[in-house]
């Protein structure tokens, strides 16, 4: 097995000069040095052929023992120095500090086909930022995190990457809810790739430490390595390099709400600089189509990082790191306009988002109107979100009024729609027939369109959770079913018709399900 290594992070960005693996605040360091633990008895689970090939790696590298070993933490790749990343971060508002990788450990930098890739594997084991923790991870999330980065990725979604899935033979006790009922599971460990792992809390705890020599060396390193278009740093390099982060960011969230996916906890620490989706934890998928929806339990009071709310949230995460880059920028008002324009961005790249749903390809005044109407009457019962946009591509415009017998398989009580939500039903379609007139694309090529934006299958936590529970018994062939699924999210694949359909009635209030913890 040949990787060719490329340790820039370690060789051009301070390191904390302590060797040991111990609980600790690291100042004036980027990374510190740990050595992941040795797993009892590694199992490999699945392996992305996809993420092989980007490596440079075959088939057969991935049935070897040397391979088994380095992506379980068993066994250091020669001449690489394994690191965990030192940065804080705003947690549901507040800032919370020293935060760093707490159960994530680099194992390499790989350069192939002109492509630079960080090698992570999360839950290896302790290092001096696992504070209480013990930085291991469990097979409920890690068969989570696997499965959902490469089914983001294959929806087109800005996303980390992840090579493979394995069981570390250990057993790890959790409190899954949070609710003081422990107890012992699986333990598994998932090599993460990416560019970089690099977040926004990286930069804000150095600006929050007034650590500016730091904070300008990994800010002139991102630039350089990650950045590369912008040119020399400089203030105005430095502004450029924002609002590239701002815009990567929104595009992210827009394609989020594309497909109806909720982070769960948009933490700072949570977004990537890159503007990829980062820390599969708490996730869900939008299913009854309810704007104030989240996964998380944690955030079931306050409901801060509810499906409505992430392009706010966005902007707030970039005003954070906006006060982390002012340092080296010395000034406020080229950050403040960059900042108000994300607004105006959002609003505009969110209704060329749901015309695109919608199939409309020619700019209508009315557009934001029919847009604002259709989530008012798809939240007044419940609607899945999927089928519903998935089958409205059957929709024609000279047949007006077979639109609630198109889209019915979308509601979960159909039997409890009243007159009235059914006359606004019927209303809407009404005048989106009217509007689908202006049109001059065919109807089948819209519906080719709109199923090209729209998919037909996601990653419905109640699927993870079947997977999971298989793989809790040694059941393993669910994992690759979904895992081969997602690869093409929006093709009919009509022998996998069953998993287009609304989440089980059992499903509705089953942990893992309906209700997420960011216990790993």
């Amino acid at each position: 097995m040949q990787l060719n290594i490329d340790n820039r992070f370690t060789k051009t960005l301070p390191a904390d000069p302590v060797l040991d693996n111990t609980r600790r605040q690291v100042k004036n360091a980027c990374f510190s040095y740990v050595t992941p633990k040795k797993p009892r008895k590694p199992e490999m689970l699945h392996v992305s052929p996809e993420m092989l090939f980007a490596l440079g790696l075959s088939e057969e590298d991935a049935t070897s023992e040397a391979f088994l070993n380095i992506f379980t933490g068993n066994s250091i790749l020669p001449n690489t120095t394994p690191y965990a990343m030192c940065y804080g971060g705003h947690q549901f508002g507040h800032w919370a500090g020293q935060l760093g990788d707490g159960r994530a450990i680099n194992l390499a930098e790989v350069e192939h086909q002109h492509k630079h890739w960080t090698l992570q594997l999360k839950g290896a084991g302790e290092t001096p930022y696992s504070r209480t923790a013990d930085g291991l991870a469990v097979l409920r999330s890690s068969v989570r995190e696997y499965l959902c980065s490469e089914a983001m990725y294959h929806l087109g979604v800005p996303t980390t990457r992840a090579l493979t899935l394995a069981l570390t033979g250990d057993e790890v006790m959790r409190d899954m809810l949070y609710d003081g009922n422990t107890a012992y599971e699986k333990g598994a460990v998932v090599c993460r790739v990416a560019p970089s792992f690099l977040r926004f809390g990286n930069y804000q705890l150095l600006a929050a430490r007034h650590d500016e020599e730091t904070l300008k060396t990994l800010v002139d390193y991102t630039i350089k390595c990650h950045f590369l278009k912008l040119g020399t740093p400089s203030k105005e390099t430095y502004l450029q390099f924002f609002e590239a982060i701002l815009n990567s960011t929104l595009e992210m969230i827009i394609h989020w709400q594309r497909v109806g996916f909720v982070h769960g906890v948009m933490n700072t620490d949570n977004l990537s600089i890159l503007g990829q989706t980062i820390d599969y934890g708490p996730y869900g998928w939008l299913e009854g189509y309810d704007h104030h929806w989240t996964p998380n339990t944690t955030d079931t009071q306050f409901k801060r990082y509810r499906y409505g709310a992430q392009m706010e949230i966005g902007h707030w995460n970039l005003y954070q790191l906006a006060n982390a880059l002012y340092p080296l920028i010395g000034e406020a008002d080229d950050l403040e306009r960059i900042l108000h324009s994300y607004h105006e961005k959002a609003k505009k790249h969110y209704l060329v988002m749901m015309r695109g749903k919608l199939g409309l390809f020619v700019e209508d005044k009315s557009d934001t109107e029919l847009i604002g109407n259709l989530e008012s009457i798809l939240q007044l019962t419940e609607t899945d979100m999927t089928i519903f946009f998935r089958n409205l591509s059957n929709f024609s415009s000279e047949a007006s009024l077979e639109g609630l017998k198109i889209i019915k398989d979308a509601f979960y009580i159909p039997n409890e729609i009243s007159s009235s939500i059914k006359q606004k039903w019927n209303s809407w379609f009404m005048h989106y027939a009217e509007r689908l007139q202006k049109e001059e694309v065919p109807f089948k090529e819209r519906k080719k369109k709109m199923n090209q934006v729209n998919p037909k299958y996601v990653f419905r936590n109640y699927m993870a959770q079947l997977a999971i529970d298989d793989a809790n018994k040694g059941d393993f062939k669910l994992i690759d079913e979904l895992f081969q699924l997602f690869r093409k999210p929006y093709e009919e694949q009509a022998e996998k018709e069953k998993w287009f359909v609304k989440r089980p009635e059992w499903a509705r209030y089953k942990v893992g399900c309906s209700m997420l913890s960011c216990s790993s």
